[in-house]
This record gives structure tokens, sequence and C-alpha cells, in this order.
């Protein structure tokens, strides 16, 4: 038996340069294995193992090897399980070189129990491991133990030569049910069916036992009472309460039996993050990985994961004794809110809160399989603010792995050790990063960064916060800019050094004595708006460490892109309805700018607003709509932008944030090549900022190149465009660079794998696990039980008869009368 297979997924030389030689006889290989089976000697056949026929066809072994040459193996189909390969057998195999090849192969599905099989192979030693410095195994813990005996016990196959045990048949069932949205009288049904098909297999009798056998090495979760209103947890200190301690409301529901069981009136489900980072350690496919950042050193200035960054370097400094031990984890949270409901239904928002790990490489960083979810905050409304209070469990454990650590066995080098952890950062778009920093992000004061020393204003005629002319400040001292009268503010020049960043130290040094939202009421401090936009002492503060971490929390790529570019194209196209240059911003720009060409004109008694050469004629936009109609792009690269045109309007509509992303860094400078030349370079150069900015590898020297252009790019677009155009999200962007020299890339900190994490099929299931006191407005009809689901549509049959009925005596009514 071969002991490396990654040929079987490096078919062609680049470019689809023919196949390669170790392809080819690997090839042959498999199908002289194959012609061994007992299936071929009876038949004369094998099962093709090609990705379009994924071992479910039997041909000769001539059509075999051309399908593999033409279409390559099925996915992930390292172990040849379908053709009489399983674990006993394969102990030759080098899965450790195998962990090393794409990751877009390594976490696909071969087949269900696959994963299962894998962590009672490390817990037996099938796998070959990584030996410590000290060369000695030990055995696992007690609690890793009891782990892999159930394991063991639970995946034996079902029979002899089986890819299956009772185990994965029971995940099996439980993902249909899910993905499908079954009743749990049609899966009893299912599993009835199965067993009189194979009376003599060992599988779960009905959906209740299926779901109690994996819940046996399921993670656990915990249920708490939460007040209505969202002022407190009954949790800890406060868990005998049966009322709330701020607004008095009663804890329990009404009943009028006393001897029924009294129903919280909301609860929120906890997940522990501590058994989940244990499981990494569990398993061959991730534990090599959680030393990978300490490793694999890259050159110095070069940032490819967040461990390139300042801030874990300057984390590692302050606290030595946690970075010399690679295996501890450094975690980054994210909190978001989704509708889980149909836009017609009532509004109800939800907040899922994400833990994800960094140790990882970067192609398995921030991937599915390592989001790991540990509360819901239950709606209907948003938290705000007290999101504090649906936190604290986590932070209890948080400090636990901070000050103490939890035992932990590690598979890849059989040794147990003291896990800790530390929380990098956190990861949320604008509204969500004032309600966990505790810093308002509204009004004049918004900018987290730059904080009071400011120089937002407040527009006479439009009324709303601008940051024009904010960004003179950050050009070198002798740039012309600052100088100048009237290009920007009439009659103003800007010699201000840039605002000063403050340190984690110092701005604990303000908000040390503010309240706490899980200690006292929310109320409004005193400065709020003028001197500050504190709101709160954030929950996050009483973490030992927060205060010494250079990034606590990351402005948003993903948002903050999409609202930039959707303020400049539909300015650009000139969108009556989203453009930034309306007649308000034209009194504005009358009133601080000098403009000659843009001022509203009085003709025929009415206020006419002269065309900018910024914006596009209708036939121009036309035009643009029509190319973007005809656009053809790669599956995947993005949605169909033809669904996005207007042609009647000449506007593009409905674009997601990715769409936007792609048309920001590939399509913006093509879409407006029209515009005047100068126009044109300005807006090239800011496509290139955040296509620069996205790179997955950055380069320091690039970084400082890269900050002072942005910060250029911003004052020539104050030159051209209205004051109104610039709100928040235009003065964002001189404070990415600086982030992305903390953090590192971009992937690693923002939001489009969060947004994406629940698919629909998975709304069900979320909702009502963890929004269980909230009567949903609908149920989902497969949940209803059959014999209810026919009353009910006999019920209708009646009424519908009845109403036709009703409906034809009044028209023979009408005819007689009308006669």
């Amino acid at each position: 038996m071969e002991r490396d297979r990654r040929w079987m997924y490096d078919r062609n030389y680049p470019n689809r340069g023919g196949l390669k030689e170790e392809f080819v006889e690997g090839v042959k290989g498999f199908i002289a294995y194959a012609k061994t089976l007992l299936e071929f000697r009876n038949e004369g056949t094998i099962r093709c193992p090609c990705a379009k026929c994924k071992c479910i066809k039997l041909l000769i072994p001539e059509d075999v090897k051309v399908h593999l040459y033409r279409k390559g193996f099925r996915e992930n189909y390292y172990m040849w399980t379908v053709h009489g390969e399983n674990y006993s057998n394969l102990a030759d195999v080098d899965f450790q070189n195998l962990a090393g090849c794409e990751s877009s192969t390594l976490f696909e599905k071969n087949y269900d129990n696959s994963q299962m099989h894998e962590m009672v192979s490390n817990a037996f030693g099938i796998h070959p491991r990584v030996q410590s410095q000290q060369n000695i195994d030990e055995s696992p813990n007690d609690e890793a133990k009891h782990f892999y005996e159930l394991l063991d016990a639970a995946s034996r196959p079902l029979y002899e030569g089986s890819i299956h045990s009772e185990l994965s048949v029971a995940v099996r069932l439980l993902t249909i049910k899910s993905d499908w949205n079954l009743s749990q009288a049609a899966m009893n049904a299912i599993i009835g069916l199965m067993g009189e098909v194979s009376p003599n297999i060992n599988l779960p009798g009905d959906y209740y036992k299926a779901k109690k056998l994996v819940s046996k090495i399921a993670l656990s979760s915990t249920k708490i009472d939460c007040c209505e209103k969202g002022c407190m947890l009954y949790y800890k200190d406060d868990a005998a309460l049966e009322a709330c301690k701020f607004c008095g409301l009663s804890r329990f529901k009404e009943v009028t039996n006393a001897k029924v069981k009294k129903v919280p009136i909301k609860r929120m489900h906890y997940l522990p993050i501590i058994p989940r980072l244990k499981r990494l350690y569990a398993s061959m496919s991730s534990a090599p990985h959680m030393r990978w950042h300490h490793e694999n050193r890259r050159a110095p200035g070069v940032l490819c994961h967040p461990s390139d960054g300042e801030a874990w370097k300057n984390f590692d400094r302050m606290y030595p004794d946690f970075a010399n031990e690679p295996r501890n984890v450094r975690l980054g949270l994210c909190a978001d809110g989704f509708t889980p409901f149909s836009v017609s239904a009532t509004p109800y928002s939800c907040w899922p809160i994400f833990i994800t790990p960094y140790n990882l490489p970067p192609e398995m960083c921030m991937t599915s399989p390592y989001l790991f979810q540990t509360s819901i905050v239950p709606g209907p409304s948003n938290p705000k603010s007290l999101i504090d209070i649906y936190l604290q469990p986590l932070i209890d454990e948080l400090k636990l792995l901070w000050q103490e650590g939890v035992e932990t066995y590690d598979i890849s080098t059989k040794q147990n050790f003291k896990l800790r952890a530390a929380l990098m950062w956190t990861i949320n778009d604008f509204p969500a990063y004032g309600m966990l920093s505790g810093w308002s992000t509204a009004e004049k004061l918004a900018c987290p960064c730059c904080m009071e020393d400011t120089k937002a204003f407040t527009l006479k005629h439009g009324g709303k916060t601008t940051w024009f002319d904010c960004h003179r400040r950050f050009l070198p001292i002798d740039h012309e800019f600052r100088r100048n009268t009237s290009a920007f503010m009439k009659n103003r020049t800007d010699y201000d050094e840039p605002p000063a960043t403050l340190s984690g130290e110092k701005i604990w040094e303000r908000v040390k004595n503010f309240p706490k939202v899980t200690e006292s009421p929310l109320l409004k401090l005193p400065g709020y708006g003028v001197e500050h936009n504190w709101t709160k002492q954030s929950i996050f503060w009483e973490l030992p460490y927060w205060k010494h971490n250079l990034l606590r929390h990351n402005l948003d790529v993903m948002h903050i892109e999409k609202n930039f570019f959707d303020n400049l194209f539909h300015t650009i196209m000139d969108d009556k309805n989203k453009t930034k240059d309306n007649l308000k911003a034209r009194m504005d720009l009358q009133e601080y700018c000098r403009r000659r060409e843009l001022e509203l004109r009085q003709e025929n008694n009415r206020m006419v607003k002269p065309k900018a050469i910024y914006s596009f004629k209708m036939d121009d936009k036309r035009k643009i709509c029509d190319w973007v109609r005809n656009l053809r792009m790669l599956d995947g690269y993005a949605s169909n932008l033809s669904n996005c045109v207007d042609m009647k309007e000449g506007k593009l509509m409905y674009m997601k944030s990715h769409d936007c992303h792609i048309f920001m860094e590939s399509l913006l400078p093509i879409a407006f090549s029209a515009l005047p030349q100068r126009l044109w370079k300005l807006i090239t150069e800011i496509s290139l900022f955040y296509k620069d900015l996205c790179s997955n590898t950055l380069r320091e020297e690039n970084l400082v190149l890269m900050e002072s252009n942005i910060h250029l790019i911003i004052n020539k677009l104050a030159k051209k465009f209205p004051c109104g155009f610039f709100n928040v999200m235009e003065h964002l962007p001189v404070h990415l660079v600086r982030e992305a020299r903390l953090g590192g890339p971009v992937q690693c900190r923002w939001m489009y794998l969060f947004e994406s994490f629940y698919p629909p099929q998975a709304t069900k299931a979320v909702v009502e696990s963890m929004c269980s006191f909230y009567y949903a407005p609908w149920r989902f009809w497969s949940d209803v039980p059959s014999h209810i689901r026919d009353r009910m549509f006999d019920e209708f049959r009646i009424k519908l008869i009845f109403f036709f009925s009703f409906q034809l005596t009044i028209f023979i009514l009408t005819c007689f009368i009308c006669r």
C-alpha cells in the first residue's frame, strides 16, 4: 500500500498541460487493486470512483480508467472504502502528509462516518503521530478516555465490511431530518422501513433513540433564563430570583395550575467553548495544525496570518509564559444580527455570538468547521448596549481559560497539557462595534479611532453629520492641500496634527469608573455626544489582558467597502433615490465651498441643479447597464449581475455585499472609463486601494505606501464631490491600513463567513432551539402530526365548499334581481 496518495488530486500539469505521470501510475495501481476484489472476479466490473459516477456505476476497468483521466477522483476519497479498504488495513498510509493537501478537499465529505472513524483511529493509535520533544507518550485523561470509549462503542460497523456504524446512521438520519425539514413521525416511518428491510442490523429504533445515541458524545449546552426586557440573566448569584432585580418583571409565565412546572418567559441557550477547544486536539485533522502559527514563521515584513500582525507579537511580548506554549489558543469573537423569519412576518431580530480560533493555517482559519457558535441572543428586538448581559457566561469561560486553564489531551503528541486561551479582538459591523465596545458609533463622534478629536460637523441644509474636509490633517505638514483655501472649506487652511490613537491603558483609565450594564440600569453618561460617546463600560474590560491588546475591535472591511461603493456608484450614476448629490447637497455646497459651476440656478421660477462632471447622463447610464447585463463571469465568482440591472431607470439594484466587492475591485474602472481622465484616475486609485487591502499577503513597505495614498485619495474626493457625500463610511478607510498592520490580512477579520453561516434550511432549528420563548407567527407544515393535518384538510375542504356555494348563491340572486 503506497504511503502518499496526494497524487489522486494532482492530476494535470499547470494550465491543464496533460496528465502527470504520478497520476497515471497511481490510476494503474488502483485498477490493479480493484481487479483483486470479489466483485470483479464475479462480474468483470468495478465501481467507478470518478467525480461523476462517485462509486455508484459498475464499469469495466478500461472505462473506469478513462473516467478517472477525464474527471479525476471523487472528493476526499483517500481511503478506498467502497472498494474494500477500512481503517484496520490502512496503517501504512501517510495521513500526516495528506493533512497538508488542499483544504478544499480535506474537509469535504467522503462518507458520513469518516470523521467519527478518524477520531476512533486517533484514540487507538492507527494514525502515525508527531513525537513530543521528550518522546514520551501519555494516556488520555479521564474525560478524553471516556469520550473515546463512547465513540468506539458507537462506531463499530453494522456488519462485516460495512462503511456505516450505528452512530453514523443516527447522525445521517438526524441530518436528513434537519435538511429536508421532516416531521418526527416521518422520520420514525423511515427508520421503521429500514428495520423491516434489514431486520438483523442494529439500527436506532426511532427518532428518539437516534437522538439519544448521538447526544452521548455531543457537546453540552446550558439553558439560562433571561429577563423579558434583557435587563439581566438568572445566572450564578441571581439564579434563584423569580423577578428581575432592575425592572421587576416576573421570570415565569403565569399559570392557573400550581402543580404545573414553571415556564420561563425568556431563555437563552449557551454552548460552552471549552469542550469544543478540547475537541480541536482530539482529532488528527486539526490537532497538528493548532501549532502552525508557531512552526511556520514567515519572513519579516510579510503578513499572511494574524500571527504576523503587530497585535499578536505585542501580546507575545507582554505575556511570554502564554506564548511559550504554542498550543494555547488565540480567539476572535463575532456578534451579528439576522432576521430568521420572512420579511412579511412580524419583525424578529436574533444575535448569534461566534468564537473562532486563529492558531490554524490561513487555508483553514475562518472556515465553517471552526466557527463555533456559543450562544444566540433571543429576540425579538435588538439588544443594543445590553448585549453584555448575554455575554456573561462566555466571559466567565474566557477568564477561566486565561487564569487557570483546562487539562486537555493532544492526540498529535499523545500528551496531556494545560490549555489556555485569550481573546484577541471582536469582528462586527459598525453598529455592533458600538454595542460591544461601549463607544457609540452615531453622530459627530462616531469614529472610534479619532474619538473626540474630530472635525465632523452637521450640515446646515442636509441636517446630517459629514466628515467633509476632515482629512487634510492626515497629509504631510508641507502638502499643498493644507494651505488651499478654495478647493475645500472656503477661506480655511489646515495645519493640525492627525488625531492621536489612544492606547488600551489610556482608554481603561477613562472607562474604569463608568457603570456596567450587568450591575446597574443603562443610563446616559454626563458629557455624552459632546465630550465623549461612551455609553457603558464594556464587559470585555473584565478580561485581565484586554487593556494590553493593540486591536480590540475591528472595523469591518466588508461593510465599509460596500457602503463606500454604494455612495460612490449611485452618486456617479445619479440615482435620484440614493445619490449624495441632491438639492440639499448643492445648497450645502454653496454654503461651505467655492464651486460656482455646481451651485443651484433659478430657471422658470424653480431651482435647477447643474449637471456635475462626475455624474452620467441617461444614455451613458444605459450603456453601463447594458454592459453589466451582458457580462459573463466564472461560476461562483459573483452572482448573476444581470438580475440587478434596470435598463429603464439606468441603475443597478439589490447588489449583495460580495457583488459590491467584486465590482469595486475589478469592474469599477472599466464601467466608469467614460468619465473625464482626472476623475477616472481617482476612481481607479480607490479600486486599487481596496484590491491591495484585500490581498491574501500584505507587505509592510506596501502598507506604508497604501496609508499615504488613501489619505491623498480621500482629499482628492473632497475636491470633487459635495459635502453630503462624506459620511463616516468615507472617513473610516483612513484607519483600515493601520488595523491591517496590527491584525494581518482582512480575510481573518471581516464578516463574509459569519454573514453566510446560516443557510435557509438551518433557520428553523436555530429559532426553535434558541428562541423558544417567543411563539413564531408560523409553523412548519411538516411538523404538524398527520392526523391533525388530515383533519385540517377536511375542515378546509368544507369551508371551501361552503364559500363557493355562498358565492354561487349570491351570483344567482344578483342575476335574478337584475333580470
